[in-house]
């Protein structure tokens, strides 16, 4: 497994699917409509069906025995301690889109969990009403003007689109936690993010299931629900037209 953490394979599977999901350009008329672009569907809910597999008979029941063996309090440790070593990463990102403001929050935030939180552990800073901060460099991109170009699933990650995963990609390399000298493990940034997100399937286990198994199209629900909430962490008012499955197989009952 230690393979899927190394930054040459996770640079060469972004790049490749990056390279191809940039070749393809929605036409304005059909941005106008609302209409999803995805010209890559067939490859796209191939990698969904293997991600499905993957959740099923792997992550979804490590998570939800994470969970119900870890107490809630050690889950919400480790989910703080990944957030905090995002924290130096996102402040360069809001430099990056003009916003020295919320960099120095990420700053404070770092520093002041990093210190008096037992190394991120905990979240002192938010009982100091420091304010929260997330952005990403799929967010940078969009401040810059770039377009959230073609949909596409990332095999083990899920929905994306092709600024976003270029995001990803960026991200994983200019977070400046990733070259500290006195990590204590490689790619510590890359486990705990793993650990966080067991953490979210095990909580929201139902409601994720609810997509992945339960609509008439888990693909078509999953793609629409993350291009609604990223537009919407966004500012973009863009509207989908799309039609929720979900709501059409609730029509059925």
């Amino acid at each position: 497994m230690r393979i899927f953490t190394k930054p040459h394979f996770v640079f060469a599977v972004l790049a490749l699917i990056l390279s191809t999901a940039g070749c393809a350009k929605q036409s304005p008329d059909a941005k106008a409509a609302g209409e999803i672009f995805d010209p890559y569907e067939n490859t796209n809910r191939s990698i969904h069906s293997l991600n499905l597999a993957v959740d099923r008979f792997a992550f979804r029941p490590v998570s939800k025995g994470y969970v119900s063996i870890v107490p809630e309090p050690m889950v919400n440790s480790f989910s703080y301690f990944a957030e905090n070593l995002s924290m130096p990463g996102q402040a360069i990102n809001a430099l990056l889109q003009g916003r020295p403001k919320v960099a120095g929050q990420a700053l404070a935030r770092f520093a002041m969990n990093t210190t008096i939180g037992f190394l991120g552990l905990a979240n002192p800073a938010s009982d100091f009403d420091l304010p929260e901060v997330d952005t990403d460099f799929g967010e940078t991109l969009a401040v810059w003007g770039m377009g959230e170009g073609a949909y596409v699933e990332l095999p083990f990650y899920g929905p994306s689109t092709a600024r976003d995963a270029t995001g990803i990609l960026v991200d994983f390399f200019t977070n400046p936690v990733g070259y500290a000298r006195n990590n204590p493990a490689d790619n510590i940034s890359v486990y705990a993010e793993v650990v966080r997100r067991m953490g979210d399937r095990g909580r929201y286990s139902d409601t994720v299931d609810s997509i992945l198994y339960e609509s008439a199209d888990s693909y078509a629900q999953a793609r629409l629900l993350y291009l609604q909430n990223r537009r919407f962490e966004l500012g973009e008012t863009a509207e989908i037209s799309e039609i929720d499955p979900f709501e059409l197989d609730t029509e059925g009952f």
